[in-house]
């Protein structure tokens, strides 16, 4: 298992080892020593899973307060998963990182507190895996606008299929609930 930094520090991209033969394939999507060992300390509460189709933009979902970490992974098609940071006074507010996943690689996504998330689908369907250090809350669940100009997210589509509630999210800069940064998250 390896760590492989991203361009916002706190968000990784966890390599796991995948072993292949002729029936097909092996990883482990969570370990809680080995990810101890290379520094993800985070104690998960809630699995969640979510399958769509082709064209699909979940997000940009976060929750505050009860703010959730996510390790996020694909066990069926892939995805180009994004992560922005939200927290105003961090030095990198508002910058994003984009990092394909998919059911082949044993790629994860850690996503800690403090970071809005969301995905949009390239396979003809994929099925998405959420491992959560808060539970959900739906009175604590806030989404941003997937094409927000001040984000300005790279896409690479102009319309996505997406439910009502994503379509017509509030801009980053109008959400009044955006979570804390100190130094040291």
């Amino acid at each position: 298992m390896k760590l492989v930094a991203t361009d916002l520090p706190e968000i990784l991209i966890v390599e796991t080892p995948v072993f292949e033969d002729d029936r097909g394939a092996f990883w482990e999507s969570h370990h809680a020593r080995k990810f101890g060992d290379i520094g993800i300390d985070a104690v998960f509460v809630q699995d969640a899973v979510s399958r769509s189709r082709k064209g699909t933009v979940r997000g940009l979902h976060f929750q505050e307060p009860n703010a959730q970490g996510k390790l996020v992974g694909v066990v069926a098609g892939a995805v180009i998963d994004v992560a922005v940071d939200i927290r105003p006074a961090s030095p990198t507010f508002r910058r994003w990182i984009a990092v394909e996943l998919n059911d082949t690689a044993g790629r994860l996504l850690w996503i800690p507190p403090g970071f809005a998330h969301g995905f949009r689908v390239l396979s003809d369907a994929a099925t998405v895996t959420y491992k959560l250090t808060a539970f959900h809350s739906p009175e604590h669940e806030h989404v941003i606008r997937w094409n927000d100009p001040e984000i300005g997210i790279v896409w690479g589509i102009e319309s996505a299929v997406m439910s009502k509630r994503d379509a017509e999210a509030p801009y980053l800069r109008d959400q009044r609930q955006l979570p804390p940064y100190a130094s040291g998250d």
